[in-house]
């Protein structure tokens, strides 16, 4: 499985921090949804299309945060 995108929504603690990770596998798409930090809860889901994952993402990254791009990826890339 390949980590292809990963969002943060920039605040720090156990109780704030969210993060949004989007990975492939072969022709399925994975969004996991992670509160917490790295030992927090997460929740995963899996997708047949990168369209169907990236709208998944956009609904995630919807609200007040301030959602920071981690990963690599192009500049101007998808969200």
């Amino acid at each position: 499985m390949e980590q292809r995108k990963h969002w943060w929504n920039g605040k720090w603690g156990r109780l704030a921090r969210r993060d949004v990770f989007l990975r492939a596998d072969g022709d399925r798409w994975h969004v996991e949804r992670r509160t917490g930090g790295a030992e927090g809860i997460s929740r995963f889901a899996e997708y047949d299309t990168e369209d169907a994952a990236y709208d998944a993402v956009r609904a995630l990254l919807t609200g007040p945060d301030n959602w920071r791009e981690l990963s690599g990826g192009s500049p101007g890339g998808r969200v």
